[in-house]
């Protein structure tokens, strides 16, 4: 369990601005910061930059954080709203969100199969569209949630998550006419 005396002491230490601690503390759930901030980036230095800015409010905000409660569920709250802060600084103002564009179903639901490494394939869809993908799927906000937290309809975020989930299918059909042996692919394309 991650609440134990030396990870509550780890926590203190970085609470003293001990750069060791803090550190430590880095280095311990960097791998974990980097998965959740590679999904809502389009590449790897974004991610890094994301991961960095999360845990700078980390330990600006660690004072807040309830000893009690597990860590990393708070760290993850951390980078996915330092992801939308960083979509909203770096994509929104290239790549404006449609506003109360109509929902229109076109079949493509597919659940995320785990796997598989979608991460490559869902770099390559737009912002907009990846990032209510991964609130709605990964994060599993419901549309109301995510209208609050990118300032756009509910529509807006329906309409989205669809045009992502069309855009990751076709990515992953490309993805899998281009090397048909690989097999894991073909047997995601089986199930749906």
């Amino acid at each position: 369990m991650e609440q134990n005396y030396a990870f509550l002491h780890l926590i203190e230490e970085c609470f003293l601005e001990k750069r060791k601690s803090q550190r430590a503390l880095y280095e311990k759930f960097y791998g974990y910061g980097m998965s959740i901030s590679l999904r809502y980036s389009n590449n790897r230095r974004d991610a890094t930059e994301i991961l960095n800015d999360s845990f700078l409010k980390v330990f600006t905000n660690l004072k807040r954080y309830d000893k009690s409660l597990p860590f990393k569920a708070w760290l993850r709250r951390i980078i996915i709203n330092t992801s939308i802060d960083h979509f909203r600084k770096n994509e929104r103002s290239v790549h404006q969100l449609t506003n109360d564009v109509a929902f229109v179903d076109t079949g493509t639901d597919i659940p995320v199969d785990h796997s598989i490494d979608v991460l490559p394939l869902l770099q390559k869809i737009s912002p907009q569209y990846r990032i209510v993908f991964n609130l709605y799927v990964m994060e599993e906000y419901k549309h109301n949630e995510i209208s609050e937290m990118l300032s756009i309809s509910e529509g807006t975020s329906r309409s989205n998550l669809l045009r992502a989930k069309a855009k990751l299918k076709e990515l992953i059909i490309k993805q899998y006419e281009e090397n048909k042996t690989t097999a894991t692919y073909g047997r995601f394309l089986q199930k749906y």
